[in-house]
């Protein structure tokens, strides 16, 4: 596709196959375990664990926006964690060491606890202040998750996959947050492009879906591999509802992003609001460095609330955001994160994630939840 079209026009296009007369603008979805397979089993459909024309739709539309114009492979999973897994379990080996950040989303630590069972070595350190390059030496892989979840700190990619791979290790990052059309981790030099596209990719809170886009055809090749081995494939209607959402997803993380400054904006004028973090905000800590990195700052923002009943009122108290997990739907979202227990966060942490709602009726909703969550208790 051409690479000189803007970012909307690519979403909309992404992947669609050359038009045929009386055939669907999007084939699809194609339910078979099976194909036809006379004579010897050659060609690119042979049996549903191995490949699907709905995952090869969606995966040729996800690399297009990962890298235009690129000849980039992409694997879809039929998760986010599928999609991590694959890339940690494919790559590494026993004796292995792999640096994963120590802020980062909630489920590493299993996934540590997995790697550690299997004789790999995994070293932490936070995002903030490339701090993960100081455990680096001698490692396989560095994970890097920026901006991190659910603290939104960002780290210089570019500076980390140079010392990386100037140190022998290939570098992976987490792009769920920022997805493709906020931040391109390929041209930034990653070797791997990650993310969970239940996310802000699909954007409906509908979907578990994943995915890994790589340049480099043998580290795809043996991500592609894992997935055949595990299982671990995404159903063709799933995979088919995430192409279809695509098409909006320009949409979707542009009003989503504006909605997301105008709440950070809002919120840094309330007194019970403290540590305040959003990329795009320049009173930011990562600001500037955001902004050489990222071509969009994303919808998702993180505070904190004097304690945990104060942030449970406020919760309470919102009529247009959802108390729910995850993030970057068209419906807004926050939740209080320790009440999972798995992040190093104050008890009044919040992270919303902004949907596409209309900014004056979400920032009016967000400053009276917390006027009543102020307001005298009993």
């Amino acid at each position: 596709m051409d690479t000189g079209i803007g970012d909307g026009t690519r979403a909309v296009r992404a992947g669609l196959p050359e038009p045929v007369k009386h055939e669907p603008t999007l084939p699809g979805p194609a339910f078979a375990a099976h194909f036809h397979l006379p004579g010897e089993p050659t060609g690119p459909y042979t049996y549903g664990r191995d490949t699907n024309p709905s995952w090869t739709l969606l995966e040729r539309a996800i690399g297009e926006l990962e890298a235009p114009g690129e000849p980039v492979e992409t694997t879809v999973f039929a998760s986010g964690m599928a999609a991590v897994s694959a890339v940690l379990f494919s790559t590494l080996r026993a004796g292995d060491a792999v640096v994963l950040p120590s802020d980062g989303y909630q489920a590493l630590p299993l996934v540590r606890d997995q790697l550690e069972a299997y004789g790999i070595e995994v070293r932490t350190a936070p995002t903030a202040g490339d701090a993960q390059l100081s455990v680096l030496e001698g490692a396989r892989l560095l994970w890097i998750e920026s901006p991190s979840n659910p603290g939104l700190d960002v780290c210089d990619i570019r500076r980390m996959v140079r010392v990386a791979h100037a140190r022998g290790a290939l570098v992976a990052v987490d792009n769920t947050l920022a997805t493709p059309l906020a931040q391109r981790p390929l041209a930034l030099g990653a070797d791997f492009s990650v993310a969970s596209d239940t996310k802000g990719m699909t954007g409906h809170g509908d979907l578990l879906l994943g995915h890994v886009t790589c340049r480099d055809s043998a580290l795809a090749a043996d991500v592609r591999r894992w997935r055949k081995v595990v299982g671990a494939i995404p159903g063709p209607m799933e995979t088919w509802l995430a192409h279809r959402s695509l098409a909006t997803l320009h949409l979707r993380i542009d009003r989503q992003c504006t909605n997301a400054l105008a709440l950070a904006r809002a919120l840094d004028e309330r007194a019970e609001v403290t540590e305040l973090r959003y990329p795009g905000l320049p009173t930011d800590p990562s600001y500037t460095l955001a902004g050489r990195q990222m071509r969009r700052y994303g919808g998702v923002l993180s505070f904190v609330l004097p304690d945990r009943d104060h942030a449970e009122r406020f919760l309470d108290a919102l009529r247009l955001v959802d108390d729910a997990t995850s993030f970057g739907g068209v419906r807004s979202s926050a939740e209080r994160r320790g009440r999972w227990g798995g992040d190093a966060v104050p008890e009044g942490f919040v992270r919303l994630s902004a949907g596409a709602e209309d900014t004056d009726d979400l920032v009016a909703d967000v400053l009276r939840a917390l006027d009543e969550a102020a307001g005298p208790v009993g």
